[in-house]
């Protein structure tokens, strides 16, 4: 397997029968991806023909690799929005690495959002005394903040699902922030059949969720389908472990796995009962830590 592309494996099926099953399980598995992924460029449309100051965050891990490529496809092989990668320093190096084999590769107009004042000061987790929230705030809500002030953009597609952890379970394909960038989960539009509200005050801040039905099975079959590009974090090499979700290398954790393919993370996680982000530290220092930063703008 290379570093930039994925490792596929082939199934082999044993007789004429589990042919017929295999491939009728196939394709009611391509119509579902199929009409996730004209969803999602639907909106992806909708947001560049409504928001002119418009970017994607880009955290390059699987669910954002997902929606460049949706994008690249709904723009025809370009990306007409900037990328803003919220790098807090504590990024894994591979992950930093495959990011910018990829902007060299696809051409992409990348922001990176660092909030430096509060990296000069010292104070931030593991080094400091700040908790993993508090760090979480700094380095990534008020860095994406910072940027979102200093380039002006409006809207934010961003790579959430519903199926990843509670609180997502609550939020709209476009989502209204308020100009402080908060959330209020009580006060969000109603969204039936597909009709979205782009309609919103000019002050307020969007974010934009083409990925929102989505679930993590569905991420690694499109991927497997497509041929996507994502980090070799994702796959066992040797150790017994691999990641499932990535973030700073002092709160992630790695899960015992022997998948080393993209078809055996699918069968590995259709047999686990292991929530995604149980390997995110900051998401167990209290019982509402993680709706406390999404209300106040995390993503």
């Amino acid at each position: 397997m290379s570093e930039i592309q994925t490792k596929i494996s082939s199934d082999k099926i044993p007789n004429q029968q589990g042919t017929v099953r295999e491939n009728q399980k196939h394709e009611v598995r391509s119509s579902t991806l199929s009409q996730l992924e004209n969803r999602s460029i639907y909106i992806l449309r909708e947001a560049f023909h409504n928001f002119d100051k418009l970017a994607m965050l880009w955290s390059v891990g699987k669910d954002s690799n997902v929606i460049l490529w949706l994008v690249r496809k709904a723009f025809f092989g370009n990306v007409p929005f900037p990328l803003v990668h919220l790098d807090t320093s504590y990024e894994i190096p591979e992950l930093i690495a495959f990011r910018d084999r990829l902007v060299a590769d696809w051409k992409l107009n990348l922001v990176v959002a660092r909030n430096e004042e509060a990296l000069a000061a010292g104070t931030t987790f593991p080094n400091g005394m700040l908790t993993r929230v508090q760090c979480c705030s700094l380095l990534k809500k008020d860095a994406l903040k910072q940027t979102l002030e200093r380039h002006g953009f409006r809207a934010v597609i961003v790579g959430v699902r519903r199926d990843e952890e509670p609180t997502r379970a609550k939020e709209r394909i476009f989502s209204p922030r308020t100009a402080a960038m908060e959330w209020n989960v009580e006060d969000q539009p109603p969204e039936l059949w597909d009709q979205f509200n782009t309609d919103f005050p000019s002050d307020a801040h969007l974010r934009v969720h083409p990925l929102l039905d989505w679930t993590e099975v569905n991420i690694w079959e499109y991927i497997e389908r497509e041929g996507i590009p994502v980090p070799e974090l994702y796959f066992e090499q040797g150790t017994g472990e691999r990641y499932r979700s990535l973030g700073c290398w002092p709160c992630t954790g790695k899960f015992t796995s022997k998948a080393r393919s993209v078809q055996e993370i699918i069968a590995e996680l259709k047999a686990t009962r292991i929530a995604e982000r149980a390997g995110r530290a900051h998401d167990h220092e209290s019982e509402d830590a993680f709706e406390k930063l999404r209300r106040d703008g995390f993503m």
